[in-house]
């Protein structure tokens, strides 16, 4: 029988993940609190292969920026049922202090694998992106303090908010009405974002959750428009 292309890397994937149930990071993001000298990151292997961990930080813009920050240890060998904690330490940057700056922590586990005579093996490596937040060390609170404090408006397709606080707003939810608005991401601080809204979405209310420092979901907010 004859696989199409799609179904045959859905196969080799669902293979994959039966023999390793991979490694484990410690977070769905790392807020940098800049008052600390550094952060960091637990990463865990539940399998009983070894992994190959390695890990960098990458800037939120296309150039070749680089991040200011310096991660240890970048590459290493992660055992079966073994622990290990990813130490973070800023290295200088001239970063605001009024407000937060986004960064992407990238982290790719390679499993081991062993040779077997007259089989193919299939090795595939995996890679964890998580938001790095530098938070300086004069922004009191948190996020979810000042989350009703967002201004919203429709304008033509798209649902516009606008963010004067000094946090990443990270939404886990935003409707218009009753209708959810699949794209809504986040909105960076002191700065506005567009977000495209579904067809058919319509009504004067919008309603939205946002992430925690800590990757939980906070209250829902609401407001007429």
């Amino acid at each position: 029988m004859k696989l199409i292309p799609s179904l045959l890397t859905a196969a080799l994937l669902f293979s994959a993940g039966v023999a390793h149930a991979g490694v484990l990071v410690g977070g769905t993001r790392l807020i940098y609190n800049g008052a600390k000298k550094e952060s960091s990151l637990s990463v865990s292997n539940p399998d009983k292969v070894p992994y190959l961990i390695q890990s960098w930080i990458e800037t939120t813009g296309s150039g070749a920026e680089k991040a200011p920050f310096m991660i240890t240890p970048p590459l290493f060998r992660l055992d079966g049922g073994q622990d290990n904690v990813l130490r973070l330490v800023r290295t200088g940057g001239n970063l605001p202090e009024n407000q937060e700056t986004l960064y992407w922590l990238n982290i790719k586990s390679i499993p081991s694998t062993v040779k077997q005579q007259d089989r193919n093996t299939l090795q595939v490596a995996v890679k964890t992106r998580i938001k790095l937040i530098y938070r300086p060390q004069g922004i009191k609170g948190v996020p979810e303090d000042m989350a009703q404090s967002l201004k919203w408006q429709v304008t033509g397709k798209q649902l516009k908010v606008t963010n004067s606080t000094p946090f990443y707003m990270n939404f886990l939810q935003v409707k218009l009405g009753n209708t959810e608005v699949d794209d809504a991401t986040y909105v960076a601080p002191m700065s506005s974002a567009n977000f495209a809204l579904p067809a058919g979405a319509s009504g004067n209310n919008v309603q939205w959750k946002i992430i925690s420092d800590y990757g939980g979901i906070g209250p829902e907010h609401s407001v007429s428009l």
